[in-house]
């Protein structure tokens, strides 16, 4: 099972059995609290099946969505490192099934094998440019540009475009945790979709969406 999760490939075979034999499995069931914004973590937690988010809450309550959690990933690496709180809630957006590590045993192995600390720095930085370009989402006044904005940035994560220029969101998040990343409404989010949809410019596939003309959602994203 430790071999599946692409960042700890990297472990020797004798760290991992130490790890193995302090790992706790844990199942959350959809909309669960995974880990709270200020709660001290006592594992390294990785997803194995499900999907979660990391969420943020504005002075009045609102919930701003920062960014998801796939099968074989991490989270709460900040805190890991630097000892400190959670500074985000962690929520499962589907039952999902983690593989917790002690925190302090995989902090050690991390920092004494270059090739995983690399991984997590790498994952860390990633993190800080998605909040940025965030921020600069949030600055547009216009929830459709919001929208297609947040679209385009999905779509980066995914594939590479096929040959006819189709780009793919392959596990599409649904528009109420879409209006929470662009801090709209779910409803704002549902009118818009139906206006791409109906100008093709977007298509659901099963649990992808599509977008089929990434050129009119870029000039959308830009208020043209």
């Amino acid at each position: 099972m430790l071999k599946q999760i692409p960042l700890l490939r990297d472990f020797p075979q004798d760290a991992l059995t130490g790890l193995a034999s302090g790992a706790l499995e844990r199942k959350v069931v959809r909309r669960e609290v995974v880990v709270k914004r200020g709660d001290a973590l006592q594992f390294f937690p990785f997803l194995l099946d499900g999907r979660l988010q990391g969420v943020d809450f504005t002075l009045d309550g609102r919930e701003v969505g920062l960014y998801f959690v796939g099968p074989g990933e991490f989270f709460g690496e900040m805190a890991v490192i630097d000892r400190l709180p959670m500074a985000e809630t962690v929520i499962a957006l589907s039952p999902s099934s983690l593989l917790l590590f002690p925190k302090e045993q995989a902090r050690a192995l991390m920092f004494a094998t270059p090739q995983v600390a690399e991984k997590v720095a790498l994952r860390l930085a990633g993190r800080l440019r998605e909040v940025g370009g965030q921020r600069l989402l949030l600055a547009l006044a216009n929830p459709m540009q919001r929208v297609c904005a947040q679209l385009l940035r999905l779509a980066e994560a995914g594939p590479e475009r096929s040959a006819s220029g189709v780009r793919c969101i392959p596990a599409s998040p649904t528009h109420q945790e879409i209006a929470i990343m662009i801090n709209s409404s779910r409803e704002t989010v549902t009118r818009a979709f139906q206006q791409l949809q109906n100008q093709e410019i977007l298509r659901r596939d099963g649990s992808q969406l599509l977008i089929l003309r990434p050129e009119s959602l870029e000039e959308l994203a830009a208020g043209d």
